[in-house]
């Protein structure tokens, strides 16, 4: 695995699927994002983490989005994954993959993934490696190239998308917010 140079070895990553290993963490995560949740995507990557009760219920509901023939009628399938910290086993963020972009909000302003890094540990270049690992899983998916986005507001987000060469293509606006459409290639 290549670690991103200007992390310390106890703050590398990788990302991995979730399993019921991870319930009591997962469960950390959930209510950590609850108690700084001020609206808006705090949730963003994280599958209906905020409205599965438990985390057999979780996974059962990623299960079930990962696969074409058992997602919800008006999703896409797509895949989650937990970033992991070498160091500890922390888990720091999830992230999620969007198999494709057939979609009228997707395809809008949604994008082909979401992120959401654990609030006690942002800043720490966590997002961009989880982004970075992402695009990688992309590629292997055979995207070329995906679209991200964030809100006009969001620059640590902004951020994040231009260090993984996101191409700015436009600015549009969804229910009274903007969001911004960047482009990045996969290979």
């Amino acid at each position: 695995m290549v670690y991103p140079e200007n992390m310390e070895n106890n703050s590398r990553i990788w990302l991995r699927k979730p399993g019921v290993q991870d319930t009591e963490q997962i469960m950390l995560f959930k209510s950590e994002i609850l108690a700084s949740d001020r609206g808006g995507d705090a949730f963003a990557g994280c599958g209906e983490l905020r409205q599965a009760a438990t985390m057999e219920e979780w996974l059962d509901i990623l299960r079930e989005q990962e696969d074409g023939e058992t997602v919800p009628k008006g999703r896409v399938p797509s895949t989650s994954y937990v970033a992991v910290r070498g160091g500890d086993g922390r888990i720091v963020g999830i992230i999620d993959l969007r198999h494709h972009i057939n979609h009228p909000i997707l395809g809008l302003w949604g994008g082909h993934m979401g992120y959401t890094v654990r609030p006690c540990e942002r800043g720490r270049g966590y997002a961009k490696e989880m982004l970075r690992q992402n695009l990688i899983n992309c590629r292997a998916r055979g995207l070329k190239k995906v679209m991200v986005t964030c809100s006009e507001t969001n620059i640590a987000s902004e951020r994040v998308i231009l260090a993984n060469r996101g191409v700015y293509e436009k600015t549009v606006e969804v229910d009274g917010e903007r969001i911004k459409r960047y482009w990045i290639e996969t290979a």
